[in-house]
């Protein structure tokens, strides 16, 4: 009997721990991942600061499309970008609060993306210029996991694309964010 409570009590104080670490209420301290989606795909890295409050760092090609007039065609561009993103999760500790998942940073999100996109390279079916630009947008996102390594980020923002070139004498922008992304952590 008494062997049998013991046992019980080493497989709770194993198991349980697990789950509780599982959800801690915290970030992660360091996430590496690929991430890819409807405009493109990146290469990523995000690092705690503190208890809610992490940095990601990204490298990666962004898609788009461009053309639309009657005599032109529709054409695509891959180009170069590197993107900053600090983000306050702020449930996170309510959803370890609620036992829900917290691993791999499963929680919403307030950030602030601030994105260069260099005149290095372009990939396009057709003849066109790269503009270097600077863009700063506050966004409003979620992370959820699918699985151990998978996971799927959607959110929106509005901010500001700032021109390094001249265009038409304009110098930027109101740029928008919308982004779903299926990613995996290794």
């Amino acid at each position: 009997m008494k062997l049998s409570k013991i046992i019980t009590l080493l497989f709770v104080l194993t198991f349980g721990t697990k789950s509780i670490s599982q959800n801690k209420g915290t970030l992660e301290k360091s996430i590496f991942g690929v991430e890819t989606g409807f405009l493109g795909f990146w290469v990523n890295n995000e690092t705690r600061l503190i208890s809610n409050l992490s940095l990601k760092s990204e490298l990666g090609l962004d898609a788009g499309f461009f053309g639309g007039a009657s005599d032109t065609k529709i054409g695509t561009v891959l180009v170069p970008v590197i993107t900053l993103e600090p983000r306050y999760y702020y449930n996170i500790e309510k959803r370890a609060r609620n036992n829900k998942t917290t691993s791999n940073n499963s929680a919403n999100f307030i950030a602030l993306n601030l994105k260069y996109q260099p005149d290095l390279f372009i990939i396009s079916n057709s003849a066109i210029d790269a503009i270097t630009n600077i863009s700063i947008i506050p966004k409003w996102s979620i992370r959820r996991n699918l699985g151990n390594h998978f996971h799927y980020e959607t959110g929106f923002g509005f901010g500001y694309r700032c021109f390094l070139e001249k265009i038409n004498n304009e110098k930027g922008e109101v740029a928008v964010d919308l982004h779903l992304r299926i990613g995996y952590n290794f």
